[in-house]
């Protein structure tokens, strides 16, 4: 097997003792420092936390289909941007490997996987879905802004197995805009909905009037559920 290639991340670091990790993977065409600038400008300030690191990785540079083979800073390819269409699994999977190490390296640090939580933000979200629900479904949560899942994805059938075997699912936050053009709203709330199918439990948030981006009061929101998550008192 090919060596895992090192991401470029950026991060929040704690400002107390580090017990809980998440990592909060950017959109296409994006990277790690664009998603923090992003959040922070939304916020008026860091997503930042007493306990937790905030770690924002870039993805690698390659062709993207979508843009005819222009070369962006894309979690994997997608043969078009569409519900129906087939996953580019090689892709997806090789990525999946890569951020596999991030999540290593936090374990190497201490941090056990059930205090961390994956999320993204529209293709991140989509790739945050297959880093758990595929191959790191012990961790705390994830959650998902203005993503989704293509309808025959491999992530519910690894799901659904995982259900049957009696194991361990995490928890799925996913918010949207109503009024998203490029990720339509519908396409998210089916997600949510084969995911909640598949075994996992999930509250799907909609946000009237917002495109495809982020918001102050989704931004609260997600903070809010981390620290449902990964509450500061109660570290083992």
């Amino acid at each position: 097997m090919a060596a895992v290639r090192k991401l470029q991340l950026c991060a929040v670091s704690p400002t107390g003792k580090h017990t809980g990790s998440v990592i909060f993977l950017h959109g296409s065409g994006d990277t790690g420092q664009g998603l923090r600038t992003w959040v922070r400008d939304v916020m008026g300030g860091d997503l930042a936390f007493k306990h937790i690191r905030v770690i924002y990785p870039t993805a690698p540079a390659r062709p993207y289909t979508p843009m005819h083979g222009a070369i962006s800073t894309v979690w994997f390819d997608r043969y078009k941007i569409s519900q129906d269409s087939p996953e580019h699994l090689e892709s997806i999977n090789s990525m999946c490997h890569s951020l596999g190490s991030v999540i290593d390296d936090e374990v190497r640090a201490g941090i056990p996987k059930h205090r961390m939580i994956i999320g993204g933000f529209s293709m991140g979200g989509a790739m945050a879905f297959h880093l758990v629900c595929r191959y790191h479904p012990d961790v705390a949560g994830v959650f998902a802004l203005s993503s989704f899942l293509n309808r025959d994805s491999v992530a519910f059938q690894a799901t659904e197995d995982r259900l049957r075997a009696r194991l361990p699912l995490p928890e799925l936050l996913q918010c949207h805009g109503t009024s998203d053009e490029l990720v339509l709203h519908q396409w998210g709330e089916q997600t949510s909905g084969l995911l909640h199918k598949a075994g996992i439990s999930t509250a799907f948030h909609s946000f009237p009037g917002l495109n495809h981006q982020l918001s102050q009061s989704e931004m609260e929101l997600v903070k809010s559920w981390i620290l449902t998550k990964l509450p500061a008192n109660t570290y083992v």
